[in-house]
């Protein structure tokens, strides 16, 4: 890993806040190498085991929307994880990265909060924007090549409604225009902000059993919403 951190500064610096935001059908960014090599190595070796989640199934969802099954574990200060994992999460919450977020989302009235989510085969995420109180994600892929392969699937699909849909609706993959794929394998991430068409999905996973989708997932929270997050979450 780099003594400067985790992050390449020279792939965060070149990110075009105006672009991104203007991009249609809604502000995305997939990267490629935003993690250093070591800094990707070191977070894939030392992923916490599957022991530590909740397996989350079934869950009712708004709107008529499909479950989205898997293993659930959040970051909180005090979790038993590796130190490397606590000294990325203080990188993201502070420095450059907070500074390129609050200059994409055009406000800095927000906090981090984080979570990993393993997926098992067959489980899939179904269409959907993410609630109104999150201003945007940032998913992390750690399923390394040598171990996942393409056609098991896991790509995260941007998906693209024409402005026709609404959010609080329950559409299949096939209700969507246009998509793009950004996919789960080696050093990527996808970024993005919430809106009103931010729909995105991932299909039911073909993987073998005993296998995961592994993310990492970073969440911007509106401030006045601190309080009720610990409150809730006890994190």
């Amino acid at each position: 890993m780099s003594p400067d951190g985790f992050l390449d500064r020279n792939e965060l610096e070149s990110v075009d806040a105006p672009a991104i935001r203007a991009r249609d059908p809604y502000p995305w960014k997939g990267f490629e190498g935003l993690l250093t090599d070591g800094a990707y190595d070191e977070l894939q070796r030392t992923l916490p085991g599957v022991e530590l989640f909740q397996q989350v199934v079934g869950k009712r969802r708004r709107y008529g929307q499909e479950s989205h099954d898997r293993y659930v574990l959040d970051y909180r200060s005090g979790l038993d994880v590796s130190s490397a994992w606590h000294r990325f999460v203080a990188e993201l919450m502070q420095g450059p990265y907070r500074d390129k977020v609050a200059e994409l989302l055009g406000r800095d009235d927000f906090f981090v909060t984080a979570h990993w989510h393993y997926t098992p085969r067959g489980c899939s995420v179904s269409p959907h924007c993410d609630a109104t109180w999150k201003l945007g994600s940032h998913i992390f892929y750690f399923n390394d090549a040598a171990e996942w392969r393409p056609q098991w699937g896991g790509a995260t699909l941007v998906l693209d409604d024409g402005g026709g849909l609404s959010y609080s609706t329950a559409p299949q993959f096939e209700d969507f225009c246009a998509s793009e794929s950004v996919p789960p394998i080696g050093n990527r991430s996808l970024l993005f902000l919430r809106t009103d068409h931010s729909w995105h999905g991932v299909a039911p996973l073909a993987c073998p059993e005993g296998m995961f989708r592994k993310v990492f997932i970073i969440e911007y929270r509106l401030d006045r919403l601190r309080e009720r997050f610990r409150a809730r979450t006890g994190i």
